[in-house]
C-alpha cells in the first residue's frame, strides 16, 4: 500500500503518532518521526519498525530553527519526500479567565504554527516532484470547541482551515492535503480517566465506544496512499459518529 513511500511524521514516539508510525513502516514505508524530549521512547519505536531506512529526529515544533536543522538532516538522507504527517501536538487546559497568555501561545505555536512552518519547508520538496501527500490531525474538538480547550480547539480548528487553504493553493501540483480528526481515542491519556467519566463519554459516542490508535492509523494510511488519490482539502472523522457533519 505504501511500499517504498518516505513520510515524515511529528511526534512518533508514543501515543496515536508511534502507533502511525509503526503502521505506516508495516506498510512498507520509510518513516523519519519526530520527538521533542523522550530520545528513549523514541529509539523504542524506532527499534520495533520493520525494514530499513527509517530515523529519529529531535525537534522543537515552536521553533523554526530547529524545525530547519531538522529538515535538513531529512534532505540529506532522502532526495524526495512523499508524505508529512503533521501530528505532533499539546494541551495546556484551562478556563479562558484563568488561562495564561504563555500556555494559548505555547499550544498554538506547537500544534498549528509548527504544521505551518513544517508543511511550508516540506510542500517546496513535493511541489517540485509533483506528487505528495500531506495529512494533518486535528480533533473533534476542533470542530465542536469545549470548555476548557480553548486554545487547544483554536489551534485544531485553525488546522482544518490551513489545510483546505493549501489544498487549493497546490492541487494543480498534484500535491494533496486532507486532515482526520480523532475523538476519544485510547491513549496513555485516556487511561487515566476514572471508569465513571468513560461510561459518560461512551454515552455520548453513537458507536458505544472510545476508539483505538489504529482506527486512526487506517485513516492516515488511506489519506497517504494512491487509494486516496482523488481526494483533497477534506477532514475524514474517526470518531465513532461523535461529531457529524
Amino acid at each position: 500500500m505504501l511500499d517504498g513511500k518516505k513520510i515524515i511524521v511529528t511526534g512518533g514516539s508514543r501515543g496515536i503518532g508511534a502507533d502511525l508510525v509503526r503502521h505506516l513502516a508495516d506498510l512498507g514505508a520509510q518513516v523519519a518521526f519526530t520527538y521533542s524530549s523522550r530520545e528513549d521512547a523514541a529509539q523504542k519505536v524506532l527499534s520495533s519498525l520493520p525494514g530499513e531506512g527509517h530515523f529519529i529526529l529531535q525537534m522543537n515544533l515552536s521553533s523554526e530553527a530547529s524545525i530547519n536543522q531538522g529538515l535538513e538532516k531529512i534532505t540529506s538522507k532522502w532526495s524526495e519526500v512523499d508524505g508529512l504527517v503533521n501530528n505532533a501536538g499539546i494541551t495546556k487546559d484551562g478556563l479562558l479567565l484563568r488561562m495564561k497568555t504563555e500556555d494559548f501561545d505555547d499550544v498554538i505555536n506547537t500544534n498549528l504554527r509548527g504544521a505551518f512552518l513544517m508543511t511550508k519547508a516540506l510542500t517546496k520538496i513535493m511541489m517540485k516532484a509533483r506528487k505528495g501527500s500531506i495529512v494533518n490531525i486535528t480533533s473533534v474538538i476542533g470542530q465542536t470547541g469545549n470548555a476548557g480547550q480553548a486554545n487547544y480547539a483554536a489551534s485544531k480548528a485553525g488546522l482544518i482551515g490551513f489545510s483546505k487553504s493549501v489544498a487549493l493553493e497546490i492541487a494543480s501540483r498534484n500535491v494533496r492535503v486532507n486532515c482526520v480528526a480523532p475523538g476519544f481515542i485510547a491513549t496513555e491519556m485516556t487511561d487515566a480517566i476514572s471508569e465513571e467519566a468513560k461510561k459518560k463519554i461512551f454515552e455520548q459516542i453513537p458507536l458505544g465506544s472510545i476508539g483505538e490508535a489504529r482506527d486512526v492509523s487506517n485513516a492516515v494510511a488511506f489519506l497517504l496512499s494512491e487509494q486516496s488519490k482523488y481526494i483533497t482539502g477534506h477532514t475524514l472523522s474517526v470518531n465513532g459518529g461523535l461529531y457529524m457533519e
